[in-house]
């Protein structure tokens, strides 16, 4: 009977989150960029696994951030005829990129440090510590000021560079007991040791970031809604006697989506059953972007097909 589209205006709110993960984003590239470059000839002069192995993990962060940020000004590009969502997913696939990164660059640190083990060459610990301890606050600072920034817990691609930038510090308090552990001891296996920790700790948060990629690239329920509540709540309103082809999915951090099919009895008001389920799923759920077509059982969509036996009991 009536197809009705309701928009959102999730716009403005969207948009003053993006720029100020936008600022946090940027500090946090300059920062991670500089203590990389450090690490890495630092890592050369010192002859350490460990913090060239952190400076490999900050060159993927450096990367991360740098395609976060990409990704957000691909976001703000306006929809187009053959692109009606726009670019939001963009930053999904970066998330997933940055992933992928993060599991390629663990393998090439395990490989370096198995060869290390079998052969551990000296390492000037004394240089190793101090850099490694500059790290180490740097990747800090970066860390606070995206939590300041950025919203660290709701957009994934914020996430994802936010999750890098925590490994780096796990890194660098790494290389500071690898290098404790060289300089007391003369343990030099130390090194390779560490870098398979800091391997471990990089897939396991790129794991987390490239299933929630792929979750939400597969159109995934949002892990925080729950399909059947969402059917609960609809079938609530007075005159509503079916739910079916219901789907949620998001397009991008903080910005879901919902559509489906209500049968109503014969005599209801569908303009008021549609402001009561438009209501209710942003009340509830914080979904502002919603599809609903309202039905009665003289129209029959496809897809409904138990909606007969709906009225016949």
């Amino acid at each position: 009977m009536h197809a009705h589209h309701h928009h959102h205006s999730h716009s403005h709110s969207h948009d003053h989150g993006r720029n100020s993960n936008k600022k946090g984003l940027t500090i946090a590239l300059i920062i991670t960029a500089g203590i990389m470059i450090l690490e890495f000839i630092g890592g050369l002069f010192t002859n350490s696994l460990a913090l060239l192995s952190d400076s490999g993990h900050m060159l993927s962060d450096v990367s991360a951030l740098a395609l976060s940020l990409l990704a957000m000004w691909f976001a703000i590009r306006p929809p187009s005829p053959r692109k009606t969502y726009g670019y939001y997913r963009f930053e999904i696939l970066a998330a997933l990129f940055n992933g992928v990164a993060l599991f390629v660059i663990a393998g090439f640190i395990s490989w370096e440090a198995y060869l290390r083990i079998l052969d551990p060459p000296k390492v000037a610990s004394g240089s190793m510590i101090l850099i490694s301890i500059i790290g180490l606050f740097a990747n800090l600072l970066s860390a606070w000021i995206l939590m300041r920034n950025s919203d660290v817990k709701e957009n994934i691609n914020v996430r994802s560079a936010y999750l890098h930038v925590i490994g780096d510090a796990l890194g660098s308090v790494g290389a500071i007991i690898a290098g404790i552990l060289m300089q007391v001891f003369a343990w030099y296996t130390a090194d390779p040791i560490i870098s398979i920790v800091v391997a471990v700790l990089i897939l396991k948060s790129a794991w987390g970031v490239v299933s929630h990629s792929i979750h939400i690239l597969m159109e995934g329920t949002p892990i925080t809604i729950d399909k059947k509540k969402v059917e609960e709540i609809l079938l609530q309103i007075p005159d509503v006697q079916n739910v079916h082809d219901l789907h949620i999915w998001t397009i991008t951090s903080g910005f879901d989506t919902l559509s489906c099919h209500l049968l109503i009895k014969e005599k209801a008001n569908s303009q008021s059953v549609l402001q009561q389920s438009i209501r209710k799923i942003k009340e509830q759920f914080h979904i502002q972007h919603t599809t609903i077509q309202i039905e009665t059982v003289d129209f029959q969509h496809d897809n409904c097909t138990n909606c007969k036996d709906v009225l016949v009991k």
